[in-house]
């Protein structure tokens, strides 16, 4: 159970995903009852026969940022790529915790031009491999990314020619996320208006997706991990209506990994989830108990990862395992522009 090998699998290079699918809705869904063990293969525009009319549907609505900066070391030219991960606050500047690549010939006070112009300088490294980076006092950092930066598609995908808004759900609205929420890729308008004229409520939840979410896990023993944090709200509507669907006899069908990490970190042993702005570091592989979730759509993930171990969690090693095996074999595509799973 906490072996890194149970969480270790075989895929061909051809079954990773390089562009998404047109239209959204048209990728293949394998739909996996974790109570029975029975998997059947769909198309995800039929999701609605698979969603109760009581279900409540929780999205992540954040937007994913152009975090990938390029500059210069001062003084003597080399190129240096600047990930930026999250702000940090400051006082005198303004400072964000970010990746440095090749981190290796950046020294800590090392001065650095971005594009555009702006001088930064880059501190320590921390025990997660990341760096600080000190902007100069009132830089608009977002603004910043938005007129130089960059979307930071998967290292996997090699075909650069996508459309940057095919890497964002259609209702993302907060920005803040290096890395997609991709189990919302699949979603259309259209799909989202038939499933509010079905009566399915849709709440929201933001979590600001960090690459150390898709890092894989190198500790022998999966307990030695650790995660990075990431940021979330939950608003006060969403979790009235996970009480009221609750309370109803309905499901709480999480759009996401993500979903999931933000409810279940502010959920109680009755499944009661509180509401607010908070970090989370929550890691759950097998053994967790599941308090508020029901069902959940997600992609399938990357080897040894915290996400196949979460999905581990939440549908038995042995179930997913056996589903990932069947999904390569018939032809499903996966990571982030790849076909997508419904548990239930």
């Amino acid at each position: 159970m906490f072996d890194i090998n149970s969480y270790d699998y075989y895929l061909p290079e051809s079954r990773i995903a390089q562009e998404p699918v047109e239209p959204r809705d048209s990728s293949k869904l394998l739909v996996m009852d974790r109570f029975s063990g029975t998997i059947r293969h769909r198309v995800f525009n039929e999701i609605m026969s698979l969603l109760r009319e009581k279900d409540l549907l929780v999205i992540n609505d954040t937007r994913v940022v152009r975090a990938r900066l390029r500059g210069v070391k001062a003084g003597e030219g080399a190129s240096i790529e600047v990930f930026l991960l999250r702000p940090l606050g400051g006082k005198r500047c303004v400072l964000w915790e970010v990746l440095v690549r090749p981190g290796r010939r950046v020294r800590p006070g090392q001065l650095l031009v971005l594009d555009g112009g702006i001088e930064v300088v880059i501190g320590e490294r921390t025990s997660q491999g990341s760096r600080s980076c000190f902007f100069p006092e009132g830089t608009d950092v977002w603004r910043l990314m938005e007129e130089t930066g960059e979307i930071p598609f998967p290292p996997y995908v090699h075909n650069r020619s996508i459309d940057p808004e095919r890497y964002q759900t259609v209702y993302g609205v907060n920005r803040g996320s290096v890395a997609a929420p991709t189990a919302g890729l699949h979603f259309t308008p259209g799909l989202l208006r038939e499933i509010e004229a079905a009566g399915i409520r849709t709440s929201r939840i933001t979590l600001n997706v960090g690459l150390g979410t898709f890092r894989p896990v190198k500790e022998d023993d999966i307990r030695m991990h650790s995660m990075h944090p990431e940021e979330c709200t939950i608003p006060e509507a969403t979790a009235v209506a996970v009480r009221e669907t609750k309370a109803s006899g309905g499901r709480v069908v999480a759009v996401g990994t993500t979903v999931v990490r933000a409810l279940e970190s502010r959920a109680a042993e009755d499944g009661t989830v509180y509401p607010g702005s908070f970090s989370t570091e929550a890691f759950f592989y097998p053994g967790y108990h599941f308090r508020t979730i029901d069902a959940m759509i997600t992609n399938f993930h990357l080897p040894r990862s915290t996400l196949l171990m979460l999905v581990c969690a939440f549908a038995g090693n042995e179930l997913t395992m056996k589903a990932y095996r069947e999904a390569i074999e018939t032809g499903y595509r996966f990571f982030s522009f790849g076909d997508a799973m419904f548990i239930q």
